[in-house]
Order: C-alpha cells, then sequence, then structure tokens
C-alpha cells in the first residue's frame, strides 16, 4: 500500500497539526526533526513503550519499538515513539512504594491519552512489560478509540538453582525460609543471583502473563504474539507486524471499540480462569469495560472464572512457566483448547480483521506436553481464581485457588490495621496456626493505592506455614500470590466497610466452593459496631496519592477514577 494511494488525511486526526496553510507552524516543528513532506502527509502513528531502566520487565521495549516503527512505515504510516512511566511490582512490593502501583495504571492510561491528544495522533501501537502497564495501555486503546494493536514485551526466562526452575516468586518464599532460619545468608544470596537471569516481565502466570494472554484473547493483540520471551529476536517480527497491521486498521478503520465487546471481555476472562492467572484481572477487566461503558465488574467475571475449566498447569499453582507454553504454542494453543471445548466465543473479531476462530483455524493442541490439558481433562472444573461474598464482603472479593487442594477454612481474626504490621509480625513469628490474618485500611482509598501483599503472602509461605493460616484485606495480592489469600474485599475498611469492623479473634469463614466469605457476626452486632467506628486519615495529604484517593472507586468496579465511557459525549478518535 502507499500513503497517497490509500490515506485521506482530511478524515484522520493529524489533519489538525499537518494539513493546510495555517498548520504551516506545526509543519515546522516536523520539519526540525528532519520528516520529509512525505512522511509529513501520511498518518501519524503513536509508538508507545513503557521503556526504562526500572526493572527487567522494561528493558527490552526500545529495541521492540524500532521493530514496530519498521512496519508502520512499511504500510505507509509515520512513526512518532513516545515512552510512560511504569512501576515495578518486584521492586515497589513491600513497602510503601506499592502504594503507586495500581495508582501507575491510571497515569499511564491518562499519559498516553493526553499524548494522543495533544498531537492528534491517528492510530497507536502500545508495548507493555511490567503489570499494571498491559491494562493500562489496553484501557488507553479502547478509551481513544483510534485504530490499535497492542503487544507485549515478553516474559522473563526462568532461572535455574540447584537444579529445578526457579522465578522471583521463590527469592520472595526464600526470604520467608531465611527468616525462619531454614536458608543461610549464601543460600539466599545464591538464589536471588541466578532468580531473574534476562530481560522480561516475571516468568510465572503472574499479573504480566495473565494480562499478555488477555490482550490475545480480547483481540488487541496479534496471535502468537504475547509468547517468546522478551530476549528473543522473534519479538521484533510479531513488532514489526504490529506496526503493519495497524496500518491495515487505519485502511479499514477497524477500531478497539468494534474488537472489545461485551463477548471478548468474557474470552479475557475465561483465559484468565483456564490458566490459574492473576485476581489482579478481577481489577483490570472491569476497568477496560469501564471506558466504553460495558458494565462487567467483579462478579461478572467471577461468574465466568467459575463456568470456566482450569487447564494450565503454569505457576504459581502449577509447575510451568510462560517460556514452557511459548514452546508448546503460546497462547493460540491455550485458546484452541478453550475453543475446541465451547468455552471461547469464536465470532469475536479481531485485531487481524478475522475472528478468533479464524485465527484458530490451524492450530493443533500437541499431544506430546503437560502444560495445556483439553477441557474434558481438566485440572479442575472450575477456574483457578473464585469469586467470594457475604456479610464481610458484600461487594465481593477474589481469590486464588489454583493448586489448592483445601477450598475451606475457618479460624479466628488477628487484625492489622496496614501491611507493615502484618510483615513485622510474621517476620517475627508471632502468628499461630488456624487464625486469618486481616490487613486492612490497604484499600484504594485507604492506603490510598491498594498494595499487593506479596512481600507478607511469600514470608509465610518460606516459613513452611503457607497452609496452616488465612490472609484476608481490602488491598490486592501478587499474581505470585498462593495460599488462601482473599483479596479486594470490599467495602473496604476506610469507607467503613466490614472488614474495618473486625476485631481480633473474630471468627472468620472462608468457603471457595460456595463462593462465601463470613464473620459469625448478627447483623445488629455489625451495626452497633459500624457506630463505633470512626474514619482514619492517611499519611498521604498531597500529591499524586492524595489526588487518587479523591476519585478512585471501588474495587468491584476496577477501582477507576473517571466516569467512563457511559459518560462520553465524544470520542477522541472522532475529532
Amino acid at each position: 500500500m502507499t500513503a497517497k494511494a490509500t490515506f485521506d488525511k482530511s478524515k484522520l486526526p493529524s489533519r489538525h497539526v499537518s494539513v493546510g496553510p495555517d498548520r504551516a507552524p506545526h509543519r515546522s516543528y516536523y520539519y526540525a526533526m528532519g520528516m520529509t513532506a512525505e512522511e509529513i502527509a501520511q498518518p501519524f502513528v503513536g509508538v508507545a513503550t513503557t521503556w526504562n531502566e526500572a526493572a527487567p520487565c522494561n528493558i527490552a521495549l526500545a529495541r521492540q519499538a524500532q521493530a514496530v516503527k519498521k512496519g508502520v512505515k512499511a504500510g505507509g504510516g509515520t512513526p512518532r515513539e513516545f515512552t510512560t512511566i511504569t512501576v515495578t511490582d518486584g521492586i515497589a512490593m513491600g513497602h510503601a512504594g506499592m502504594k503507586s502501583s495500581l495508582v501507575s495504571r491510571e497515569v499511564i492510561a491518562d499519559s498516553v491519552e493526553l499524548t494522543m491528544r495533544g498531537h492528534c495522533y491517528d492510530a497507536l501501537v502500545g508495548i507493555a512489560g511490567c503489570d499494571k502497564s498491559l491494562p493500562a495501555l489496553m484501557m488507553a486503546m479502547v478509551r481513544l478509540n483510534v485504530p490499535s494493536v497492542f503487544m507485549y514485551g515478553g516474559s522473563i526466562l526462568p532461572g535455574r538453582f540447584r537444579g529445578r526452575d526457579v522465578t522471583v516468586q521463590d527469592v520472595f518464599e526464600a526470604v520467608g525460609s531465611h527468616s525462619a532460619g531454614k536458608m543461610s545468608d549464601e543460600d539466599l544470596h545464591d538464589l536471588e543471583c541466578v532468580a531473574c537471569p534476562s530481560a522480561g516481565s516475571c516468568g510465572g502466570q503472574f499479573t504480566a502473563n495473565t494480562m499478555a494472554c488477555v490482550s490475545e484473547a480480547i483481540g488487541l493483540a496479534l496471535p502468537g504474539s504475547a509468547g517468546a520471551p522478551a530476549p528473543y529476536e522473534s519479538r521484533d517480527a510479531y513488532a514489526e507486524a504490529s506496526g503493519e497491521m495497524v496500518m491495515r486498521l487505519i485502511e479499514s478503520n477497524l477500531r478497539p471499540r468494534d474488537i472489545v465487546t461485551r463477548k471478548a471481555l468474557e474470552n479475557a476472562a475465561m483465559i484468565v480462569a483456564a490458566s490459574g492467572g492473576s485476581t489482579n484481572a478481577g481489577l483490570h477487566l472491569p476497568a477496560i469495560a469501564h471506558e466504553i461503558g460495558i458494565d462487567f465488574d467483579l462478579h461478572d467475571v467471577c461468574a465466568i472464572f467459575k463456568r470456566t475449566p482450569y487447564i494450565a498447569d503454569l505457576k504459581p499453582g502449577g509447575r510451568f512457566v510462560a517460556k514452557d507454553m511459548f514452546e508448546i504454542g503460546g497462547v493460540p494453543v491455550l485458546m484452541k483448547a478453550l475453543l475446541d471445548g465451547g468455552y471461547l466465543h469464536g465470532d469475536c473479531i479481531t485485531v487481524t480483521g478475522k475472528t478468533i476462530a479464524e485465527n484458530l483455524e490451524n492450530v493443533t493442541i500437541p499431544t506430546d506436553q503437560e502444560v495445556v490439558r483439553p477441557t474434558s481433562s481438566p485440572l479442575s472444573p472450575t477456574g483457578g481464581v473464585v469469586g467470594l461474598r457475604g456479610n464481610l464482603a458484600p461487594q465481593g472479593a477474589i481469590v486464588k485457588v489454583a493448586g489448592m487442594k483445601k477450598l475451606t477454612f475457618t479460624g479466628p481474626a488477628r487484625c492489622f490495621d496496614c501491611e507493615e504490621e502484618a510483615f513485622d509480625a510474621v517476620e517475627r513469628g508471632d502468628y499461630k496456626a488456624g487464625e486469618v490474618l486481616v490487613i486492612r485500611y490497604e484499600g484504594p482509598r485507604g492506603g490510598p493505592g491498594m498494595r499487593e501483599m506479596l512481600a507478607t503472602t511469600a514470608a509465610i509461605y518460606g516459613q513452611g506455614m503457607g497452609d496452616q493460616v488465612a490472609l484476608i484485606t481490602d488491598g490486592r495480592f501478587s499474581g505470585a500470590t498462593r495460599g488462601f489469600c482473599i483479596g479486594h474485599v470490599g467495602p473496604e475498611a476506610a469507607v467503613g466497610g466490614p472488614i474495618g469492623l473486625l476485631k481480633d479473634g473474630d471468627t472468620i469463614r472462608i468457603d471457595a466452593e460456595k463462593g462465601t466469605l463470613e464473620v459469625d457476626l448478627t447483623e445488629a452486632e455489625l451495626a452497633a459496631r459500624r457506630g463505633e467506628w470512626k474514619s482514619r486519615r492517611h499519611d498521604f495529604q498531597s500529591g499524586a496519592l492524595w489526588r487518587y484517593a479523591q476519585t478512585v472507586g471501588d474495587a468491584e468496579k476496577g477501582a477507576v477514577c473517571h466516569p467512563g465511557g457511559q459518560a462520553e459525549t465524544h470520542i477522541y478518535a472522532d475529532i
């Protein structure tokens, strides 16, 4: 295709900065950057990455962006690269820095929106690495509704420690073993030196790889693009193809909201359930839906989890990592297993211009592998993630049950009003088998920022107590968390939710088979405690975290910060 033959700038947003005599000042800036008149006359494609030197998750994205730009140019477009922030959970974890993590999802989406709006770009290719950056870019794509292609930057290679594959999860759990005297300083050091051997996002089915699977299942990414580990040069071919594809989308005017429908969101939830994915998907899928104005909350997500079989044997609940799934054919193999089992909506359109079923037509499921099972022989008949509800969580809660054998737990509450209190108690061994550890005032508003609790849960596992206690929080858990760890409990403590009314010794009953989370208190007893409850003032009374706390909503609806698609009067793509 050629720009002159295919694209009419009079119908594209970039006409506002590149067409006509009154845009001569704007064009002078483009000439200043070495652009030619031909390039200025072509569609402008934003190539957004979360490249930075914060963590291995993002370090390879600049290379992949160059390949995307090559594809855009081959398709007759003019790529304009820009970057945005990330907060990398593996480094932010276990201290106050984690309060910034979920907030970064909104900042990334907003910054991409503002860059696209401010410069009137016609299309978007987004490449993301660490956890929140994946849903954030997808949120920006459906918010803007310009032709868009998403691409995952790839997972890290597994580390090797004493003859076995390891991930950063093993290092977090080793901290608990060390604190319990089960691991020496030398062994901990040896493990930390080999656990993360390359560029790329965490290798298990944690949040990044979960949302990477979502990107293919929801239709915003090229089939197979989520699979190859970050160091593999084959990623560059997918990046180039993504750049070429976005130009075809401009030509056909196929937009994200044509792709991300209610059924596509259901496909996304199915891939999370089938892979034993991160509980964070219970936040991110509603947030993506919210951008379009589709009602798709935590309960809708969990209903799909309940009817979808768990078939991919991936860490942390299973045995394998992302590289293993890539080697048997990647995400398309998992999708094909679900489609053949009658689960996926095969008629959903994707960025290829073809449907899910058409994309998967020639995919075969290898029989000589144990990573992905057929739906007729699942690891469990319901998904690896379960929703809970009850008098302790009227707005719901979520737990990853992948790999768990016992799905019920009853015990006395042990209450902590922040993660640091809980972690200090765990590190000292100041807790008992049978207790339900309660970490509260860590919700979206109360934290603020809804921290993940991997440092605490991993330490419990490292001490050998993972199946001896349960943990509930109005905060979140990492996709690497395992054990009876219930997050997203709502309403959160900061707004007077029942979790904020608990006292040490209250009996808590968790049943992941029935989907219930209850405390043995009557409504009258809860009401009496609510009358005595007083709101707390958090420590962030200015800056970004203060602003977030003023606008963020409930976890049940995705912890979103603006009215969303239902309040729109116009869409950026139509300017």
